[in-house]
């Protein structure tokens, strides 16, 4: 009688034995795979949530911020990701403040993103900069430019990238200083309307104060405003020796623009201007000092290769927000490599380490521990002479880095004793 039953009962001996050895095969393999590695394969991908104006006054400028660090993000996710996890990164338009504070909400909440990154407006960035607390969520502000961000508003779960106002005004100051063109003057100036505009006219007034300038007049100029005829009025009518602007965005583009338009004779400084700004007012439209963060033509190998990189994706030149987008977004990438996760309170301390990071620049920069700054260079520029640009991003004339090589990057910055940040 044919018997089909098995020959060996499976939980006998001999099966029991090759149950063991193929989980053991299993084990060997996990393993030799790596359990850290496993865990962040199942983990997903790094949700980085992004938000600048990409719409209104500052429109032109975040879009240049989305493309840089949109740049970034594919260059670390080609490298392999961060930590053996792809970067998923969700940028979107910022609109206004209430609109940017939702946003960061629901990013947290909803989408869960590890990271807050971007900004360009400071009144959004404090909005944000507040959703961040009090999810105690870790917020890069990358563009924000605002001293009281770093001051009486500032918290620990903000970093802030972009130079303050405060390093901007003494950047063209010592400019004006030099060339003779703040003691004994008589300056009017043109402020934008908004928590960046009266916070920047507060540094130059104190700057203008100390150094011996007299501020006959100063006009708040509301965000939206496209025509300046009643202001240019008013300073043809004062006949200052100087004319100052605390605008922001495309603001300094029309002005620039209607100012050379009326043939006015005054010279012109401001203590704002963005590249993007720059090349839309055009050649012969644009005079006067200038502070920047950063410029295309810096001479390091780091800034030729990331402008060889981005002129070849773009067909133009990145302006100052794309820079500092990108750089930023390898901050944290560097950050979250270190500490080996992505943990607010971990990204957190080893910020506060003050450990240096490549910014393309001559010099590395840090953040300050205390007011989560980052210390770096600045670069005064003013405008070539008219024909001497060989294309039409080419007419602005940049000099050399501020502080100087052989000065502390602090320099420029406010000291603690001036600072009012108390985290």
């Amino acid at each position: 009688m044919k018997n089909d039953l098995p020959t060996t009962h499976p939980l006998q001996p001999s099966n029991r034995r090759r149950q063991l050895l193929k989980s053991g095969a299993s084990l060997a393999g996990l393993s030799a795979l790596g359990l850290p590695a496993l865990v962040q394969a199942q983990a997903g991908p790094i949700k980085i949530g992004h938000l600048t104006p990409q719409t209104g006054f500052l429109g032109a400028l975040g879009i240049h911020a989305a493309s840089g660090i949109q740049m970034a993000v594919e260059e670390i996710n080609a490298a392999g990701g961060v930590l053996g996890r792809q970067l998923d990164l969700m940028s979107e338009d910022s609109v206004n403040p209430q609109v940017a504070s939702s946003k960061a909400q629901r990013m947290i909440e909803r989408d869960g993103v590890a990271v807050l990154m971007g900004e360009i407006s400071s009144a959004s960035a404090l909005t944000i900069s507040q959703v961040a607390a009090r999810n105690k969520k870790l917020f890069m502000s990358i563009g924000a430019r605002s001293d009281v961000l770093r001051g009486k508003d500032c918290n620990r779960y903000t970093f802030h990238v972009d130079i303050p106002v405060t390093v901007m005004v003494n950047a063209v100051g010592q400019a004006l200083v030099r060339d003779k063109l703040v003691q004994g003057k008589k300056i009017f100036s043109l402020t934008a309307d908004y928590l960046f505009g009266h916070d920047l006219s507060k540094a130059a007034k104190k700057f203008f104060g100390a150094n011996g300038g007299n501020l006959i007049g100063d006009e708040l100029v509301a965000t939206d405003v496209t025509d300046f005829s009643p202001y240019l009025i008013k300073i043809r009518q004062a006949r200052p020796d100087i004319v100052s602007t605390n605008l922001a965005g495309n603001q300094v583009t029309n002005f620039v623009k209607q100012y050379s338009e009326f043939g006015l004779p005054f010279p012109v400084v401001g203590f704002n201007l963005n590249t993007a700004d720059a090349w839309a007012a055009g050649e012969g439209n644009l005079g006067g000092i200038w502070p920047t963060v950063w410029h295309h033509e810096l001479q390091t190998p780091g800034s030729r290769a990331f402008v060889a990189a981005y002129m070849k994706k773009h067909n133009r030149p990145p302006e100052n927000h794309a820079w500092i987008s990108y750089v930023s977004m390898k901050i944290m990438a560097q950050a979250m490599t270190e500490t080996k996760s992505t943990d607010t309170e971990k990204l957190i301390a080893y910020f506060e380490t003050e450990a240096q990071f490549d910014l393309l620049k001559a010099r590395k920069g840090y953040f300050r521990s205390w007011d989560h700054q980052l210390m770096q260079e600045a670069y005064p520029f003013s405008v070539k002479a008219k024909g001497q640009a060989k294309d039409k991003w080419d007419f602005l004339k940049f000099g050399d880095a501020v502080p100087a090589p052989n000065q502390p990057l602090e320099l420029l910055a406010p000291t603690k004793a001036e600072n009012t940040c108390v985290m």
